[in-house]
Formats: C-alpha cells, sequence, structure tokens
C-alpha cells in the first residue's frame, strides 16, 4: 500500500501486527507504525508497505518478491519485528536474501521501532 502521494521510494517490509498469533494487544503497534509512516508524508517521501502475517496464512516469500519486484527501490527497510525475536532470525535471513536477489541496487535498512522507520531510510536516500 502507498501511504504518501509522492512516487515510492522506499519499501518497508514488515509483520501484519493484526496476524502476529498470541494473546497481545496489536494497537499501540499499530499506533506506532502509523506514526512512523506520517514521517514519510512530512518528508515528502513516497513509501509502500509490505505487511505479512506470521498466522499463516500468507505465502511470505512470495508476499515479499512480488512487492520487491514491483517497482526499483531506493530502500528497502526490514523492521516489524522481523529482526528482533531470535526465533525468527531465519525468517530474517530469508528475507534479506530475498532483497539482495530482487533489488539488488537498493540500500537496506533496518529500524529499532515502528516509530524510527523513517530516520532509518533516510540514513540511505
Amino acid at each position: 500500500m502507498d501511504t504518501t502521494a509522492a512516487r515510492p521510494r522506499v519499501l518497508v517490509i514488515g509483520l501484519d501486527p493484526h496476524r502476529v498469533p498470541g494473546s497481545w494487544d496489536p494497537a499501540p503497534v499499530v499506533e506506532a507504525i502509523a506514526a512512523g509512516m506520517a514521517r514519510f508524508a512530512d518528508a515528502g517521501v513516497g513509501v509502500a508497505t509490505c505487511w505479512f502475517g506470521l498466522d499463516g496464512s500468507d505465502d511470505i516469500e512470495a508476499v515479499v518478491t512480488e512487492a520487491l519486484g514491483s517497482r526499483a527501490w531506493e530502500v528497502v527497510v526490514v523492521g516489524g519485528g522481523v529482526r528482533k525475536p531470535d526465533e525468527l532470525l531465519e525468517l530474517f535471513e530469508r528475507i534479506v536474501n530475498l532483497v539482495r536477489r530482487h533489488a539488488p541496487d537498493a540500500a537496506i535498512a533496518f529500524n529499532s521501532s515502528p516509530t524510527d522507520t523513517y530516520e532509518a531510510a533516510a540514513r540511505w536516500l
């Protein structure tokens, strides 16, 4: 989904907080993501997102590959909780390798929280 009117230059890949199994409230994460994505609009930088679930409803590699191939990206931010939990290490590696394969000219960036996603991308724009 494009979240600004500007031509998307940045792709953000991450977990859809509504489709992460467990008994937790996704609302604070959704709010933090919205705040972080608003920073792109404020800066006039186009951004698109690639969210996927861990609930088994997505072919994650296919979803990510489709998003990566949809246009040329200047920066791909891998975040959304993909890189932090140890149990997702293999998934994180697969996503980084998909970025290398399908968006070889894009810089790869990592955020530390949903609210600093723009800063992660801006380091490479």
